[in-house]
């Protein structure tokens, strides 16, 4: 049976800048939806949202060595896509379902 090392200190100070990067870029998205001159552009700043939401979820799996983390990940990435899909065609058609 192999024992798990720790992971070194340069690669949690890594995962934890990463995590401080994301969630900054992740409120600088969240300002973009509120003023957001154009739809698009709030579309996009939330499809930002999702994707990063999606990154932090992947980092706090990394640092807590908690798999379950990557499920609510995954499921997050296949709800942000379903929903970019959906708002993108609301967008330029004017509905979801034909």
């Amino acid at each position: 049976m192999a024992t798990e090392a720790a992971a070194p200190e340069f690669v949690l100070l890594a995962l934890q800048a990463g995590l401080i990067v994301a969630s900054s870029v992740t409120l600088l998205a969240g300002y973009r939806v509120i003023t957001g001159p154009t739809t698009p552009d709030r579309v996009v700043a939330l499809d930002t949202i999702g994707t990063n939401v999606v990154a932090i979820a992947v980092l706090v799996a990394l640092l807590s060595e908690e798999g379950l983390f990557i499920d609510v990940a995954l499921v997050l990435a296949i709800i942000g896509f379903i929903s970019t899909i959906a708002v993108a065609r609301y967008v330029t058609e004017g509905d979801i379902i034909e």
